[in-house]
């Protein structure tokens, strides 16, 4: 039997529940009830031949209902007529008049009435919260013992907008900074409404950009390099890590700028005149453009040789135009061989890119189209160290 039973009507009230529509309408004063549910029902077949079943339903449905329990769902009858057993009356929808009985139906009043009291505490503080209230509920009652801090720091950023400050530097009663790192997602949907448009860097988008989008100070991006020529040290240091807009600053006598991504091979870099080793920026090639001296120099980058390399290499050259590639070669590629690994599929350049010069192309063009093998990847690393020291001869011009 596919009939609906008391237990059927409270996992689809409970479906209800669960999505916030209940709450959407409790929050929002909207008119839900009476609300009706729809019944499976036995049909004529199973009336004429299955009757004490059906009367079975019935008499279950009714010991649950409002008439028994006082509480819950009235049932909506129709009359039929059956060639066998006459007229009976069937009931086709489960009817519950008000909220009280639904949420009491799925034992959920409790929960609303805190839920409800709560959007009306952070409403009365922030009306603009209305939209966010009455679209994530749950979220209220997730962080109920949270509220008095999340508050508070809604109320710092309001008084304190922009504040050019470090996370660290916030003084709010009560709150510490990993408070509000762990909770930045929800912290940028609450502020997104509570502060003015003018408040907010728009720009900034994710997680990792709350301290931009909300006019704090992050920690800064720190550029590591390391001078191959002993003649240009700079107090005898040759390995250093500065901030960028520090080291933008500085006036250093290279004519050569080397960069890679991979760590060790800028620690394993040798010695080469007038010049240094960038290296350790992952991502973070783009910060290169703030450095004005570096556009006086040339340029010779490094990386992996798969399409995802070449990728990158485009992308930097939209930065440095001139800037030449090294072991990032066919020869290479293919003098490495028992060295190849497989590039990850999620990593994969699917780009066309337009800054490659032909025989970077045409190798970049062989790899995405599987010429060498599937997914054909070189790391930078794995590549001999007699390769290196010979492919800097050639950019010595030697």
């Amino acid at each position: 039997m596919n009939w609906s039973t008391p237990k059927d009507l409270r996992q689809a009230l409970q479906r209800k529940w669960e999505r916030g529509e209940l709450l959407h309408a409790r929050l929002s004063d909207e008119s839900l009830y009476p609300f009706e549910i729809r019944l499976k029902r036995p049909t004529a077949r199973d009336i004429a031949n299955r009757f004490g079943q059906v009367m079975d339903w019935i008499q279950a449905l009714r010991e649950k209902s409002r008439e028994s329990t006082g509480y819950g769902y009235d049932l909506k009858w129709i009359k039929v007529r059956n060639r066998v057993q006459g007229s009976n009356e069937i009931p086709v929808a489960a009817v519950f008049p008000t909220e009280s009985d639904a949420l009491r139906f799925i034992g959920r009043i409790q929960e609303a009435d805190r839920i409800e009291a709560l959007a009306n505490r952070l409403l009365k503080r922030y009306p603009n919260l209305d939209p966010w209230v009455r679209r994530y509920p749950f979220k209220i009652l997730d962080h109920e013992q949270e509220w008095d801090r999340l508050l508070s720091v809604l109320d710092w950023f309001v008084v304190h907008p922009r504040s050019n400050l470090y996370l660290r530097q916030l003084d709010i009663p009560g709150v510490d900074t990993k408070f509000i790192e762990n909770r930045r997602s929800l912290l940028m949907e609450l502020l997104d409404l509570v502060l003015p448009e003018s408040q907010i860097d728009a720009s900034a988008t994710g997680v990792a950009n709350f301290n931009r989008r909300y006019g704090l100070r992050s920690e800064p991006v720190t550029l590591r390099f390391r001078l191959l020529d002993p003649h240009v040290y700079i107090a005898s240091l040759r390995d250093l890590s500065a901030p960028i807009d520090e080291v933008a600053q500085l006036h250093l006598p290279v004519r050569r700028v080397f960069v890679t991504e991979n760590r060790i091979n800028g620690l394993a870099f040798p010695d080469c005149p007038e010049s240094l080793v960038i290296f350790g920026l992952g991502y973070g090639l783009d910060r290169l453009a703030e450095i004005p001296w570096l556009r006086r120099s040339e340029i010779w980058y490094w990386g992996d040789i798969d399409t995802h390399g070449f990728g990158i290499l485009d992308q930097f050259r939209a930065i440095f135009p001139d800037a030449r590639s090294f072991l990032m070669d066919r020869e290479t590629l293919e003098a490495h061989r028992d060295l190849w690994v497989e590039e990850a599929a999620a990593k994969r350049y699917h780009g066309e890119p337009t800054r490659l010069t032909d025989a970077e192309y045409e190798l970049f063009d062989d790899l995405r189209n599987d010429v060498f093998g599937e997914r054909i990847r070189l790391e930078q690393e794995r590549i001999g160290y007699r390769w290196l020291t010979r492919a800097l001869k050639r950019c010595l011009g030697e």
